[in-house]
């Protein structure tokens, strides 16, 4: 198995959902962001989702908007994103990495060189947040080609045949915006979650996450006892803009807020 599948098995054997945690790389800098990956991975978190820092981050809320601006004010380059994950890799070589980010940022530095040089760093899969399945037929055959994962996003606004061509195309997971709209803490979860992922599980048998908005424990169980994970965006990033120029209290906010998160995927 890859470590995506791995990551999801070892989650179902010890009776909870995984977990997924989202931060931009490169935010507030380089090195820091290093040390954010390892305070999340010492959380306990399943699947690394870096955000590569975007000019338009057009699927994206103020918090991770703010987060890709201090991102590339800091000067994160493409290598530089490349260089956070061979780190990484330096230390853990089993959680696995996913890249959240936008079709441009590939295509403009030539498609398959670019999904070569992910795998090479050790990513294992890739969101690409403005891709259809239908315009990503290059997408996909260097996908497979480099032996990387490929995720796709299902809103809540997607007809059930619709679902079930997309998740499709799904070689990793499958993504569940569970409300319309951007990216962002929500005090609640929508209120036809249940009814909406319930739905989706006759569509395909690939692992299903629900993310958008979740940043509360009670959240987070309720979530992985409908589906097989939950990410986790928002709430994290804020802990980095909330203490910006103090790293350790940043860590240390982090590590508690995740911790606890973490603990809400527990479900048998």
């Amino acid at each position: 198995m890859n470590r995506i599948e791995n990551a999801f098995a070892k989650a179902k054997s010890e009776g909870r959902g995984a977990f997924v945690s989202y931060v931009c790389a490169g935010d507030p800098d380089q090195e820091t962001s290093l040390d954010v990956c390892r305070a999340l991975i010492r959380s306990g978190v399943d699947i690394l989702e870096l955000g590569v820092p975007f000019s338009d981050p057009l699927a994206d809320g103020l918090t991770n908007q703010l987060a890709a601006q201090r991102a590339l004010e800091a000067g994160t380059t493409q290598e530089d994103v490349f260089d956070l994950v061979r780190g990484i890799r330096k230390e853990n070589d089993e959680v696995p990495i996913v890249f959240y980010t936008y079709y441009n940022l590939m295509f403009s530095n030539g498609l398959e060189e670019y999904i070569k040089q992910a795998n090479a760093a050790g990513v294992d899969g890739l969101l690409v947040l403005d891709l259809p399945p239908e315009e990503a037929e290059d997408h996909m055959d260097a996908c497979e080609k480099y032996g990387m994962k490929t995720v796709f996003l299902l809103a809540p606004t997607t007809p059930p045949e619709r679902a079930k061509y997309i998740a499709s195309h799904a070689t990793g997971f499958v993504y569940y915006v569970s409300r319309t709209g951007v990216t962002g803490v929500r005090s609640d979860l929508a209120a036809d979650l249940q009814e909406k992922v319930a739905l989706l599980r006759t569509a395909t048998d690939k692992p299903l996450v629900v993310g958008f908005g979740v940043s509360k424990p009670e959240q987070v169980e309720q979530i992985c006892r409908l589906a097989d994970g939950v990410v986790v965006g928002s709430a994290i990033v804020n802990t980095i803009k909330d203490n910006l120029g103090d790293k350790n209290t940043t860590l240390e906010k982090m590590e508690t807020l995740v911790s606890g998160l973490v603990g809400g995927t527990k479900v048998s």
